[in-house]
C-alpha cells in the first residue's frame, strides 16, 4: 500500500530583534507584509499594538517579541520589520517580526519536540537544523492563548448522560504537539468527565497504539492534530490504517488551518472525521458519531 499522506509544507525562517531565529510552518501563513504604521486600539490585551487594515480587512497586530518575553521591537527597527498574517484557531492576526530570513524545503520527519527539561511552558512545538543552526518552531497556539487568555468558550459544551455513557467506555487517546492545543482538548474531556490518553507527537501515539492493541485493549477513536514534527496526523493516519490490529480505530484529525486542502488529504489518508481546531461542541458531535459507529 503506498502512502497518500504526501504533502508539501516548507519552513519559513525569520528572526525577532534579538537575532533568535525562528520558523513557522508555511501552511499556517497566508501572507507576508512589510510593516506600515499601527493604529492603536482602546483597551486591547496586552502583546497587541494595535490594528492594521490589509487588503480590505482590519487585523490586529501582536509583537511576538513582546508576548514571549524578549521586549517589544525598538521603535528604530520597526520600518524594517515585516507583519506575518497567520490564519490559525479561526483567528486571522498579524505577528509583528523584525526580519524574513527565507522558506526552506523542511523534512518534518527531522523535527524534534522540545527538550522536557524546558517544563511545560514553552514557547515552541519543535527544532530543527537548517545550515548548522538550530532553528525553534513557534507555537502559534500558545502565543494566542496567551493574548486572548480570557477565552474559555471551549468549555461551553453539554452532553446528556446517555451520550456520556456512550463515550466513557471507549479508549480515546488524544495527539497535539501543542501544549495549548492538547490542554484545550483534554480540558473539554475532563469537564465532561470523559477519560482519554494523551501524547505530544505522532510517533509515540503509534506506539502506544501497537502496545495497547498487544495487549488485547486496542484504542477505539483517535483525535490528532494535522500538522506535527515528526509523524504528522496524515502518516500517523496511514500507518493505522495500514496495521490490521489497529485499522478499526475511528479517527478524527483537526488542524488549526483554516484550509480545505487539509480536510481533503485527511479523507484521502483514511481519516474519518477532519475538523478545524477548536469547536468543543464539533469535536464531541464528531467522537458521538464515531462511537456510533464502532458500536454497530
Amino acid at each position: 500500500m503506498t502512502s497518500k499522506a504526501s504533502h508539501s509544507q516548507g519552513l519559513l525562517l525569520f528572526k525577532l530583534h534579538n537575532g533568535h531565529p525562528f520558523a513557522l510552518g508555511t501552511l499556517k501563513i497566508r501572507e507576508l507584509v512589510p510593516y506600515q504604521p499601527v493604529t492603536s486600539m482602546i483597551n486591547s490585551p496586552a502583546g497587541v499594538v494595535g490594528a492594521v487594515n490589509i487588503r480590505g480587512q482590519t487585523l490586529p497586530i501582536l509583537d511576538m517579541a513582546a508576548i514571549i518575553g524578549y521586549g517589544a521591537i525598538p521603535e528604530d527597527r520597526l520600518k524594517d520589520s515585516y507583519i506575518l498574517v497567520t490564519d490559525c484557531q479561526r483567528k486571522t492576526v498579524g505577528f509583528l517580526v523584525d526580519g524574513i530570513e527565507r522558506i526552506v524545503d523542511a523534512d518534518w520527519k527531522h523535527i524534534q519536540s522540545p527538550p522536557k527539561s524546558l517544563g511545560g511552558q514553552v514557547f515552541i512545538t519543535g527544532t530543527t537544523e537548517v545550515n548548522g543552526e538550530i532553528i525553534q518552531l513557534m507555537d502559534v497556539e500558545l502565543l494566542l492563548s496567551m493574548v486572548y487568555s480570557g477565552d474559555t468558550n471551549h468549555l461551553d459544551v453539554a452532553i446528556t448522560d446517555i451520550e456520556r455513557e456512550k463515550l466513557k467506555p471507549l479508549k480515546i487517546l488524544v495527539v497535539d504537539d501543542s501544549v495549548t492545543a492538547r490542554k484545550q482538548l483534554t480540558d473539554v474531556l475532563s469537564h465532561l468527565n470523559i477519560p482519554f490518553e494523551v501524547t505530544d507527537n505522532g510517533s509515540h501515539a503509534l506506539e502506544i497504539m501497537r502496545e495497547k492493541a498487544k495487549w488485547g485493549e486496542p484504542i477505539d477513536l483517535l483525535v490528532s492534530d494535522i500538522e506535527m514534527p515528526g509523524l504528522d496526523g496524515y502518516e500517523l493516519t496511514f500507518e493505522v490504517r495500514n496495521d490490521t490490529t489497529l485499522k478499526d480505530a475511528y479517527i478524527i484529525l483537526h488542524t488549526s488551518l483554516s484550509s480545505e486542502i487539509s480536510v481533503g488529504q485527511a479523507h484521502q489518508v483514511g481519516a474519518n472525521e477532519a475538523l478545524e481546531k477548536f469547536d468543543a461542541r464539533n469535536l464531541i458531535d464528531a467522537m458521538l458519531v464515531g462511537a456510533d459507529s464502532l458500536n454497530k
